[in-house]
């Protein structure tokens, strides 16, 4: 048997035009991937959620339980050491993404747009972006938008956005596809965002084309789709033609008040969004819908301070469950009975800092969640204790550590999911 003790070498891959630094190895120590668990978050939402479901207000101090008082607890406890915020590590790894990704990416291929905003998102939030060329950035997004090739083709109900990779934006060898156009609303947001991080200007994009054709995705009940070929409608396409809305500061490429009435009915009984009408509450879900409301303008910033104001949309039973979704481990879970994931910290904390309740959870248990969820290979894991990072975890990591503040990462637009100075 292998000695626990060993440390094991890991090369770090060349990266030619991202990085001058002078790393030629990450010694990592076995050891250090059997930490302890992290010790129970002390403080406990109880008393808020009672009070949330039997007065409809929340009082603004004196909501959390600090736990027995002293005489009534027993012996203190060491507690384990937590970890550091790894920026260092984390910095590494995110150029390495943004140069190649690793064979276990082949099969997102579909998605190399996505997978770039993962990438060039996380180096803004840690202050990275000179390790990487913008203007080859922008030049590069810019080759997946789709135009018509004549004016007449506007009115053929196709979207003119961007193809989320080079396999989409050119029709198969194997079939007859003449009028072929991979444009996908997923991956127009990614774009528009990835532009917006690196300074491009927005403006010298063909707004219009793009705004037009985007109306033809929505569906008579205020859904997207999101592409014109035919695909499921949800609450993700709804935030993204939302988002693109926004970053265009143009609205004529959508019905806000159809989207409004779609977003409504996707509420669930117990205050958490569905994808769908009448499906189970999720944390991807109602920070789609939270956020679309906001960025059109249906919600304000502070909804938490007074539950009795008239909304569109129950906010005590979003407050509700939303706080619930924080488990005892400090992080959050998606659905109930699940276990806490990376990525809600950020789904649901994004909700919370919308609506003005930020302030409620518990910051510090859920920091050290974070902090434990990070690799020793720089990036996040999905769950506690997994050994290996991937690129949507590591984003989200992030992400969720701005909207706790952390020091050394740029404040985030929580709305639009891009740091607050490329606005």
């Amino acid at each position: 048997m292998a000695d626990p003790s060993r440390s094991v070498r890991i090369k770090n891959p060349s990266m030619e035009t991202v990085t001058n630094r002078k790393v030629e190895y990450i010694t990592i120590s076995i050891q250090q991937m059997l930490r302890p668990p992290p010790p129970p978050p002390s403080p406990c939402r109880a008393l808020l959620l009672r009070q949330i479901r039997t007065s409809g207000s929340v009082i603004l101090s004196g909501t959390r339980d600090e736990g027995s008082p002293a005489s009534e607890r027993g012996p203190a406890m060491a507690e384990p050491e937590q970890p550091e915020f790894a920026r260092e590590r984390h910095v590494l790894f995110l150029e390495a993404m943004a140069s190649e990704l690793p064979a276990d990416y082949a099969s997102q291929e579909v998605n190399h747009l996505t997978l770039a905003y993962f990438a060039v998102a996380g180096l803004s939030l840690l202050r990275e972006l000179d390790s990487v060329n913008k203007d080859q950035i922008a030049k590069w997004i810019l080759s997946f938008q789709v135009h018509p090739k004549t004016d007449n083709e506007l009115d053929n109900g196709q979207f003119y956005g961007f193809c989320g990779s080079r396999t989409t934006q050119f029709p198969s060898t194997n079939m007859k596809d003449p009028c072929h156009n991979g444009s996908h609303l997923a991956s127009t947001y990614s774009a528009l965002a990835i532009l917006k991080i690196v300074g491009y200007d927005l403006a010298n994009i063909d707004n219009k084309v793009l705004l037009s054709s985007m109306r033809n995705l929505q569906q008579p009940d205020g859904s997207f789709m999101p592409t014109h070929i035919g695909a499921e409608t949800d609450l993700r396409f709804v935030y993204c033609a939302a988002a693109i809305c926004s970053m265009l500061k143009d609205w004529t490429g959508m019905d806000k008040e159809k989207a409004k009435q779609y977003i409504l009915s996707c509420q669930s009984y117990d205050g958490g969004f569905g994808l769908v009408p009448g499906s189970e509450s999720h944390g991807g879900g109602t920070f789609c819908a939270v956020a679309a409301l906001c960025l059109m303008g249906f919600i304000q910033v502070d909804l938490a301070s007074n539950l009795q104001e008239p909304s569109s949309i129950d906010v005590r039973l979003l407050l509700e469950w939303c706080l619930q979704r924080q488990a005892a481990d400090g992080g959050f879970q998606g659905r109930r009975n699940k276990s806490s994931d990376t990525c809600y910290a950020f789904w649901i904390g994004g909700v919370l800092k919308i609506i003005g309740a930020y302030r409620f959870i518990d910051h510090g248990a859920l920091r050290s969640f974070l902090l434990y969820c990070q690799s020793p290979y720089g990036g996040f894991t999905k769950f506690l204790y997994d050994q290996f990072p991937d690129i949507y975890h590591s984003y989200y990591g992030l992400a969720a550590l701005s909207l706790l503040e952390e020091e050394g990462l740029e404040p985030l637009c929580t709305e639009l999911g891009i740091l607050s100075a490329a606005l």
